[in-house]
């Protein structure tokens, strides 16, 4: 499979919530980077628990625009053949523009994927909506009670 026959596969698995399409484009030790949060999501499995809660939570979710490169992952350094996928959003009212940075394997799978994502009003929204997402779905524990 090449980079930009998984772009188009990715970008319409996501535009129809197709979360089987996703997984099979993702390499098992794939790493998604967010700008909601500073460590990684490592691995499949957790990064598909995120794009379910996407998948859920963003309405009208479309990409708007690409760009296809090359550019150095964060993993190793190595140059890597990338693309930037555009979109547009909204969640719980609030409009959210982005965009999507896909980094790719030998193999066209994506390794490496990076969102970014504004304004901060729709930012703080969409974290929120994860949080509650991936609680919700049993990936991560509800927050300790606030001590008194």
């Amino acid at each position: 499979m090449t980079a930009s026959t998984t772009v188009d596969r990715f970008r319409t698995a996501m535009e129809k919530g197709d979360l089987a399409g996703l997984e099979e484009l993702l390499t098992p030790d794939i790493r998604f980077y967010s700008s909601l949060k500073f460590q990684p999501t490592e691995g499949r499995d957790m990064v598909m628990g995120l794009f379910g809660v996407f998948v859920r939570t963003l309405e009208d979710f479309r990409y708007i625009g690409s760009y296809a490169g090359s550019c150095e992952t964060s993993a190793d350094g190595s140059e890597a053949e990338s693309a930037v996928l555009v979109f547009r959003t909204t969640v719980g009212g609030n409009e959210l523009h982005g965009i999507d940075l896909l980094h790719f394997d030998e193999e066209g799978l994506i390794k490496e994927f990076t969102a970014m994502v504004r304004p901060q009003s729709a930012a703080e929204a969409l974290g929120q909506a994860v949080v509650e997402g991936l609680i919700a779905d049993g990936l991560v524990p509800p927050p300790a009670p606030a001590a008194e």
